[in-house]
């Protein structure tokens, strides 16, 4: 499912011109001198006198009942004064408060010249504007890609996917003059959910958000819509998805605006994807701390638009938007075919009778077309299919007797479970598994699957 994700996100920004790159997830201190981590990337943690464990103090404020106490070090340690503050743990009042760096420092020997596992790709992008720049041909707007692995300390980890020490993220930094007019209109399409940090929740396109004032610029505007295309294709579902925009005292150190895609899931409402305003503070940073000049020809410093996805979060928030049973208690995913494991498996009706040579055949002919797909051959053909439909595969291909005859399979249609039959030459140039990113933006199943595949 990572790897049906990085498909869609690389196919619709390789559509915005989105140069993708790779960099070292080691990197010198200095790099995070300059951006700020050392000195800000912190959370402030207390830690329990019975267990030991430390948490953060949002998750002690909660467990102890405060809803409304400002979060500061003078207000932590009076409330531990007082012991009104417990363990969300064992429930022991809490006794020691301080502040923790969330980057990983990797031991040498030279302490003078640190290293840091990176807490986002991001940096990796910024330390090398310059050389991308010229791969450009020095034009800006300049979208540059990364997907990879991050590493934070968190202070305690939980949740599966929500909150881990190594996580998996696909960010984007988009470079623009700010001379230039943002060129690409948003979209005027799609309603999308709007809450804003005034409390005012609005359903309108992107487009219309951008006119009426709820989002302020129009390259943010812009990347909401790409990002609200992009979680529509990853199959979660509408009523199940909101972008929230950050209260002034919840912003990033870097960030003059942010509104966070979020999915609702068991718990609440979860953030999956932050799409942040981050101005000119990184490359003015980076060309104080390295003497690199930065500006454009209008010397002035391009800003920045970041949409960073937590592709972890998003595999998950996909999984419970998909998740239901069928009316005979069987557990089914129905996952967009875009983010599926599989989008089709193979089966012969019994493994002999040279049922199962004619769909090995069968299945090497499809997955030269699309290598998302499995051959299954093991238990009853009922067993079969619910297994496929617990992993979220859309289509099933079954070779029985008749196909020895006149050269048809059965496809069974996950959601619907429509049976039909079809030649196998022509299932091999059904669109769907050709490319199924020629599907709607959304990835929607079509009910009828003959209409789907025809």
């Amino acid at each position: 499912m990572k790897d049906r994700f990085i498909d869609i996100f690389r196919s619709i920004y390789l559509e915005e011109g989105g140069i993708f790159i790779d960099t070292p997830a080691i990197t010198p201190a200095k790099v995070f001198q300059a951006s700020g981590h050392i000195e800000k990337f912190e959370d402030m943690a207390v830690k329990c006198p019975s267990c030991g464990k430390f948490s953060k103090i949002e998750s002690s404020m909660k467990a102890s009942g405060i809803s409304n106490a400002t979060i500061s070090m003078e207000n932590a340690k009076k409330l531990i004064s007082e012991s009104l503050l417990k363990c969300p743990l064992c429930g022991h009042p809490v006794s020691e408060v301080e502040m923790m760096n969330l980057m990983f420092r990797i031991p040498r020997r030279e302490d003078q010249n640190p290293y840091y596992l990176r807490p986002e790709t991001a940096q990796g992008i910024f330390v090398n504007y310059k050389l991308l720049l010229n791969q450009n041909r020095g034009k800006l707007p300049m979208i540059v890609c990364q997907y990879g692995k991050g590493y934070r300390n968190e202070i305690s980890p939980r949740q599966a996917l929500i909150r881990q020490r190594e996580f998996f993220m696909a960010e984007v930094e988009s470079f623009i003059d700010p001379d230039m007019e943002w060129d690409r209109d948003p979209d005027s399409s799609n309603a999308v959910r709007f809450l804003a940090n005034s409390g005012r929740e609005t359903l309108c396109t992107p487009a219309e958000a951008l006119s009426s004032g709820i989002v302020s610029s129009k390259p943010m505007a812009y990347f909401i819509g790409i990002t609200h295309k992009l979680l529509r294709r990853c199959g979660i579902r509408e009523n199940h998805l909101r972008f929230r925009q950050h209260a002034k005292d919840e912003l990033a150190h870097y960030s003059k605006d942010c509104w966070d895609a979020e999915a609702f899931m068991d718990d609440g409402w979860v953030e999956i994807v932050g799409i942040a305003d981050r101005g000119d503070y990184d490359l003015r940073r980076h060309s104080e701390f390295s003497g690199e000049d930065f500006q454009t020809e209008g010397k002035k410093l391009p800003f920045v638009i970041e949409p960073a996805h937590g592709v972890d979060r998003i595999i998950l928030a996909a999984m419970n938007s998909s998740y239901t049973k069928s009316d005979k208690g069987f557990k089914v995913m129905k996952l967009s075919p875009l983010i599926s494991p599989y989008i089709a498996a193979v089966m012969p009706l019994q493994a002999r009778d040279g049922l199962d040579a004619i769909a090995t055949d069968f299945y090497r002919k499809l997955l030269a077309l699309n290598s998302y797909v499995c051959y299954d051959e093991s238990g009853s053909i009922g067993r079969r299919y619910a297994r496929q439909d617990e992993i979220g595969t859309p289509f099933c291909f079954t070779v029985d007797y008749q196909t020895r005859d006149d050269g048809t399979v059965t496809l069974r249609e996950r959601d619907t479970r429509v049976q039909k039959r079809y030649l196998m030459k022509d299932i091999l140039s059904f669109p769907v598994l050709k490319n199924p990113l020629i599907m709607d933006d959304f990835g929607k199943i079509n009910p009828d699957a003959a209409a789907l595949l025809s």
